[in-house]
C-alpha cells in the first residue's frame, strides 16, 4: 500500500509540474505561474487548473490583457481566453466536473473548450461517428478518437500563434477508410487587426480578445473522395458558458425560400418552442440559458457568415466569423441515412439542457460553422477559417459594436424574449 501511495504521489507531482509554454516562448514550470490563487470564473483560475492537466500553449498580447490557452494533449483545443488578463473573466467553457470525474466516455469526452475542431458529418450516409450498417442511435454513436482523446503534435508555438497537426484514419458509414492529415493554425488577433478585419473601432471601456483559426485537411489516400466513397467536412464548435439572460444572435439573408432555402433547421432535437426562438427583421434569436436542449442550423445561402452571443451578466459579447461559399455543397449531419447527404448547414447554434434521464453534459452554449464537403483528389487540401472575438464592457459601450457587427442593439437582444 505504501508503494502504491508513493506512486500516486509521484504521478501527481509530475502532473502538477507540467510545462507551460509562456508568452515569451520560453518554458517555465507551471508551478511558477501558480503561486497566486484566483477566484473561480477568472482566467487565472482556469490557467492554473488546466496547467495541471497538460503542457499549455498561451498566446498573449504584449500588455498581457488578451490571452488564449491552447492544448495539444486535448486535440488542439482553444480551451478559454481572457480580455482582461489573469484577473479577468475566463470566456470559454471548461467542464470541471468531467475532468474531475477522471473517467473515459466511450461516446464523447466532454472536456469543454471554447474552440475545437471536429470533422463531420456526424450522421447520415457519410457519417464518421457510426460504423457501417449500424442504426444511427446514441448507443452506436462514437466520436473518432483522433478528435476526442488523442494528443496532437505541436509544429510551432510563439507568443502570437501556434500550429498543430494530426494524422488520422477514419472509417465512414460507406465502409471507406479516409486517410487524413489535419493542420490547425491559431493566431492571436490584435485590436488593430480587429478594426481592419471587422471594420469596427472599439469604444473606450471595451476590452477585447480575438483569434483566427485556419484549419486544413489533406487527402492522403490514393483515391479521390467522391459521392461514392463519401467524404468529410471541417466542423468548428465553440463552447461558452450560458446564463439566464444570454441570447444567441444570428443575422440571415432574407428572401424567397425557393432561391435561398428554408430559413433554418429547427428540429434537430424536436422543434424549438416559440418562446425560445424568434425571427425578426433578418435576425434569429435563440435563448441560451442552458436549460433546454435545442439546436438550429442555417444553410450557406441564408447565413451572413457571422453570428454572436450576448450575456449581460458577464458583460460578454462574443462574435464569430467564418468562411462560407453559397455555391458549394455542404454535408447533411443528421442521424438519418435516408436523407440527402449533400444538403446541409454552414452554421449551427446550440443551447444545452437536461437529457431525458435528467443528466446534463454542461450546461453550455455553442456557436458552430462547417466547411463545404471535401471532394478532394489525392494530395489536395481544403481550408476553413473560423474566427472568434470577445468584447467585454458595459451595455452602453458594447451596443455600438453589436449594432455594427450583428445589426441589432444590445437593448434589442436583451428584450427580445
Amino acid at each position: 500500500m505504501k508503494r502504491m501511495k508513493l506512486k500516486k504521489l509521484n504521478l501527481f507531482l509530475l502532473t502538477a509540474g507540467s510545462i507551460l509554454v509562456s508568452c515569451t516562448g520560453n518554458a517555465k514550470k507551471s508551478s511558477d505561474n501558480m503561486k497566486k490563487e484566483y477566484e473561480k470564473g477568472t482566467f487565472g483560475y482556469d490557467l492554473n487548473y488546466l496547467s495541471k492537466k497538460d503542457s499549455l500553449i498561451v498566446l498573449k498580447s504584449d500588455d498581457g490583457k488578451a490571452q488564449v490557452i491552447v492544448s495539444a494533449k486535448y486535440q488542439a483545443k482553444v480551451f478559454t481566453s481572457t480580455a482582461n488578463g489573469e484577473e479577468g473573466n475566463s470566456l470559454g467553457f471548461v467542464n470541471y466536473k468531467f475532468f474531475d470525474a477522471g473517467t473515459v466516455d466511450e461516446h464523447m469526452n466532454g472536456f469543454g473548450g471554447e474552440n475545437r475542431l471536429w470533422l463531420g458529418p456526424e450522421g447520415g450516409q457519410y457519417s464518421i461517428y457510426f460504423k457501417p450498417g449500424k442504426e444511427q442511435v446514441f448507443d452506436n454513436w462514437h466520436t473518432p478518437k483522433a478528435i476526442d482523446i488523442e494528443e496532437w503534435k505541436v509544429d510551432r508555438a510563439t507568443q502570437e500563434e501556434t500550429v498543430l497537426t494530426k494524422d488520422m484514419e477514419l472509417e465512414n458509414y460507406q465502409g471507406s477508410i479516409l486517410d487524413i492529415t489535419v493542420e490547425r493554425k491559431i493566431s492571436l488577433v490584435t485590436e488593430a487587426e480587429m478594426a481592419s478585419k471587422l471594420g469596427v473601432t472599439l469604444p473606450d471601456g471595451v476590452s477585447a480578445v480575438g483569434y483566427a483559426t485556419e484549419n486544413k485537411i489533406t487527402n492522403k489516400n490514393d483515391f479521390e473522395w467522391t459521392s461514392k466513397t463519401g467524404t468529410v467536412c471541417i466542423w468548428m464548435l465553440d463552447m461558452f458558458n450560458p446564463s439566464d439572460s444570454a441570447v444567441t444572435v444570428v443575422p440571415y439573408n432574407e428572401g424567397d425560400e425557393g432561391q435561398l432555402g428554408t430559413l433554418a433547421t429547427t428540429d434537430y432535437f424536436g422543434e424549438i418552442p416559440a418562446d425560445r426562438l424568434k425571427a425578426e427583421n433578418g435576425t434569429l434569436y435563440l435563448k441560451t440559458d442552458g436549460k433546454f436542449r435545442s439546436k438550429l442550423g442555417m444553410n450557406a445561402k441564408r447565413t451572413k457568415a457571422i453570428a454572436g452571443n450576448y450575456d449581460p451578466i458577464s458583460k460578454r459579447l462574443t462574435v464569430i466569423t467564418f468562411d462560407v461559399d453559397p455555391s458549394a455543397v455542404y454535408l447533411n449531419q443528421e442521424w438519418n441515412p435516408a436523407r440527402n447527404p449533400l444538403t446541409g448547414d454552414a452554421l449551427n447554434a446550440y443551447n444545452d439542457g437536461p437529457l431525458e434521464d435528467g443528466s446534463i453534459m454542461g450546461p453550455f452554449l455553442e456557436l458552430e460553422s462547417c466547411s463545404p464537403a471535401a471532394f478532394l483528389k489525392p494530395g489536395e487540401s481544403l481550408s476553413h477559417v473560423h474566427n472568434v472575438y470577445h468584447f467585454v464592457g458595459d451595455e452602453a459601450v458594447l451596443s455600438p459594436v453589436c449594432e455594427k457587427l450583428l445589426g441589432v442593439s444590445i437593448h434589442q437582444v436583451t428584450t427580445i424574449f
